[in-house]
């Protein structure tokens, strides 16, 4: 009777513990929070895309943190794999070209900025692929948060679908930035100029970091300050909701026009 009583706590011990771990409730989107067993099995059930997000590690200003890109990238790449349906997302890549670093130029001339050769970059992104593709996976989609490295995208892209002889194997989802420069337009439409939106830590960057996650921003610290392109005092989570959602809708939207009708095998 006793060993009984003690095995039912046991028991119930265990489900109390796996009902308070957010692994243990459903493996979400993140790849990397599965095992290579699941994820044998995910792929095999039909999940076959797989989405890079890809951020960057650079300055923002007085108000925004260096991780800013990172963060941002992968919660809307989250939304996005939910919405798709059938995906998993990698994890961020957050080292990408920012400019030299001796002589430093770019975002490289502020504290906490890293930077890597282009070269490099491009290399890990065609690994990634790579990899991906030996695994099973049909469509590798390649969102980019930030905008100087979206050639470099585009490049590793057309390589390996000229290797491959698909042209939606890899995918430089340029969508997912358009979209976002788009909120511009949304901004202006409601009356803001194009002085505040601003083009980096701005108007529109700060308002959809903060409508990602407020963890980004330091409110009391909004202010326009030397490598800051645009006017942040008036952002805000609510102001970025519409772009962050317009992001969303639209990349979605782009993913699953470009893998319609693709074949099932490569």
């Amino acid at each position: 009777m006793m060993i009984e009583r003690r095995a039912l706590v046991v028991a119930l011990f265990t489900c109390a513990a796996a009902a308070a771990s957010p692994r243990a409730i459903a493996a979400g989107p993140w790849l990397d929070d599965l095992t290579s067993v699941e994820l044998r099995e995910l792929i095999a059930q039909g999940t076959t895309t797989v989405l890079l997000p890809i951020g960057g590690t650079e300055q923002n200003g007085a108000h925004l943190t260096l991780g800013k890109h990172n963060v941002r990238v992968r919660v809307l790449a989250a939304r996005i794999a939910e919405q798709l349906g059938h995906a998993v997302v990698a994890p961020v890549l957050p080292y990408v070209p920012e400019g030299n670093i001796d002589p430093p130029s770019q975002h490289m001339r502020y504290s906490g900025t890293v930077s890597v050769p282009t070269e490099a970059f491009e290399s890990v992104l065609e690994g990634a692929a790579r990899s991906f593709r030996r695994h099973g996976f049909r469509h590798v989609v390649l969102l980019g948060d930030h905008g100087g490295y979206q050639p470099s995208l585009q490049r590793v892209a057309d390589k390996l679908n000229r290797a491959w002889g698909g042209p939606s194997t890899v995918i430089a989802l340029t969508e997912y930035y358009d979209a976002a420069q788009a909120f511009d337009g949304m901004l202006a439409a409601r009356g803001y100029t194009p002085q505040e939106i601003g083009r980096h830590a701005g108007l529109a960057d700060t308002a959809l970091a903060w409508a990602a996650d407020a963890s980004l921003v330091r409110p009391q610290a909004l202010q326009a300050v030397d490598g800051v392109s645009g006017d942040p005092r008036r952002a805000s989570a609510e102001l970025g909701r519409e772009g962050v959602e317009h992001i969303v809708v639209a990349s979605v939207a782009a993913i699953r026009a470009r893998t319609a009708g693709a074949p099932t095998k490569h």
